[in-house]
């Protein structure tokens, strides 16, 4: 049996027998005893590469087939061992940030909040996707730009971020559509002729494009505007506080 080099072969022909091996996405024989001339592989090649010839070839050799396959079987367990053990060594450490899973320890004594705390929210809705920068309560307003995480971060959201101001939410790393995010920016400046943007933000590297949005938006746009961003930390904390 021959190859004519199928370069768009399955990766599973190699599995036949364990006569075929695919090596640099071309289908090869590495062993004629391997090869019992049946030729299964040839209905399973997409590109009719494969055929069988009549030549002088060793014969088939059931008992080392299975040995080979045996001993296939028994690496490829030992690679995925091998390859779970890494990862999970090293995900901590070369994981994205704001995907790794970590429990925060709660003080022992908390302050008792007494009565109900009103809600700073005057307007809906507040998802980047779904606001018009033409609303009225954009008109003038000074607005705050958040992404999603910051309210459950930060507990004091509402009297120290939200008060008096209007809000749009995003998240940086898993919406779509970032483009219309930034058109809606500069509408925000432009049409809305709002009067500052609040950035906020949390620690982890992606929520940064937040702030990037929101540069390229005032960028684009003919009117300037103050704009100050605010990085949170993970546990609920303020780390840095700036005007740009």
């Amino acid at each position: 049996m021959r190859s004519r080099l199928c370069s768009n072969i399955k990766n599973d022909l190699y599995s036949i027998k364990g006569a075929l091996v695919v090596i640099d996405g071309k289908a090869r024989v590495i062993n004629e005893v391997f090869c019992d001339g049946l030729g299964a592989c040839i209905s399973g090649c997409p590109e009719g590469a494969l055929e069988i010839i009549e030549r002088e070839a060793l014969e088939f050799d059931e008992v080392a087939v299975e040995n080979h396959l045996e001993s296939m079987k028994h690496n490829e367990q030992v690679e995925t061992e091998q390859i779970k053990e890494i990862v999970s060594k090293h995900t901590h450490q070369c994981g994205c940030p704001s995907a790794q899973t970590m429990v925060f320890e709660q003080p022992e004594t908390q302050t008792e909040v007494i009565g109900k705390i009103p809600s700073a929210l005057r307007q809906w809705p507040v998802q980047m996707h779904l606001i018009n920068p033409r609303a009225p309560y954009y008109q003038g307003a000074d607005v705050l730009l958040s992404a999603d995480c910051v309210g459950f971060s930060y507990g004091n959201f509402h009297r120290d971020f939200l008060n008096q101001k209007s809000i749009a939410i995003a998240c940086p790393k898993l919406d779509q559509g970032k483009e219309v995010y930034i058109e809606k920016i500069t509408s925000l400046i432009d049409d809305a002729k709002i009067n500052t943007l609040t950035v906020a933000i949390m620690e982890v590297p992606c929520c940064g494009g937040l702030l990037a949005l929101a540069q390229e938006g005032a960028k684009r746009a003919s009117r300037k505007v103050p704009i100050k961003y605010v990085v949170v930390g993970i546990q609920g904390d303020i780390l840095k506080e700036v005007w740009i």
